[in-house]
């Protein structure tokens, strides 16, 4: 499906991106549009891969015009472009509606105008029952992108989004954060070690994004289901592959934090398809007539949890650490610790 494709990446010198970048040109794609605010990550990308498949294109998403530029002759669209770290957008939540909504709004208007044939969305499970202004201007973000999709055919430029919990060893993750107190011998600074965090490698995340790609119907977002471990177990299993004995410190959880976080609610498992690996979840059928909205119900959603890193497949302090060793950056890290 993106044999000799041109795909835009938003965002794309991220950690998702780079990780997009590597598996595509496995796939045998035409050409790689990079495209993001940075000149000095664009540079260091442009170096570390020498690959002529790859453009650069410096711009930004809240800039609709030069979305609309970067957006002539593309295929599909991964749009990750987008303000993640909770603390920056509590402290400037309209910095984060500027980025994550508007801008997001900018790629999927010039999509459909420049007939790409596929947009997805990358979410987070923090746009569900969202308690910080990152999860907020994410869950508006999927509401922007059903929207436009309620007012498309099928013929038309699909609009789908995908939604993930924590990917290990990105950038801003905690696992990162402990190797580095471990190596340096500094105290392990813990939140909460009952809190639950889903678990899934950077590579589940690309593959998510391209079974949406293929998979996808207009207003489509998919979840790829996923186990989780407690805080705890993370950090004795970290220890554990470093031989490390060193103090753990709970700072308790910080403002904009849950204990645990959901996938998908118990509204959209409702209308939810089981892939396998994968559920996919509906877009809803309310209309401007809004019948639904206040005249109808469903008798049967108090039945149905919602899906969340509490009620999902719990790992182990073993599991964990066979999860661990799974990431090259881990292996990296414990040959250069001589382990």
């Amino acid at each position: 499906m993106l044999q000799d494709k041109t795909i835009l990446i938003t965002g794309g010198t991220g950690s998702f991106g780079k990780a997009m970048v590597d598996h595509l040109l496995t796939r045998g794609v035409g050409e790689i549009r990079i495209f993001s605010r940075d000149e000095a990550k664009q540079d260091a990308m442009r170096e570390d891969y020498s690959n002529p498949l790859l453009r650069f294109h410096i711009g930004d998403v809240r800039d609709a015009g030069s979305v609309k530029r970067v957006m002539k002759g593309v295929n599909m669209v991964f749009h990750a472009a987008a303000l993640k770290q909770v603390p920056s957008c509590e402290f400037f939540p309209m910095e984060a509606v500027k980025t994550n909504v508007a801008g997001s709004r900018h790629v999927i208007d010039a999509a459909v105008t420049a007939g790409v044939e596929s947009v997805v969305c990358l979410s987070t499970d923090k746009a569900v029952y969202p308690v910080n202004a990152m999860g907020m201007t994410k869950a508006l973000m999927e509401k922007v992108a059903q929207a436009a999709a309620r007012t498309l055919s099928k013929e038309e430029t699909r609009i789908s989004c995908v939604r993930y919990g924590n990917v290990m060893y990105s950038r801003g993750s905690v696992i990162p954060l402990f190797v580095k107190q471990i190596r340096s011998g500094r105290p392990l600074t813990l939140t909460e070690p009952s809190m639950t965090r889903f678990l899934m490698p950077l590579t589940q995340a690309v593959d998510l994004v391209e079974f949406a790609f293929t998979h996808a119907q207009q207003g489509d977002l998919f979840v790829r289901k996923a186990p989780a471990c407690t805080i705890g177990d993370l950090v004795t299993a970290t220890k554990n592959l470093f031989k490390a004995d060193n103090e753990v410190k709970v700072i308790g959880i910080r403002h904009g934090e849950k204990l645990y976080e959901a996938l998908a609610n118990a509204e959209e498992l409702r209308r939810s398809e089981d892939m396998g690996d994968y559920l996919r979840v509906t877009m809803d059928g309310r209309d401007l007539n809004y019948g639904k909205f206040f005249t109808e119900g469903d008798t049967e959603e108090i039945k149905v949890e919602d899906y969340t890193s509490h009620n999902t497949e719990r790992l182990n302090v073993a599991q964990v650490e066979e999860l661990l060793l799974s990431l090259p950056e881990i292996r990296q890290e414990l040959k250069e610790a001589g382990l």
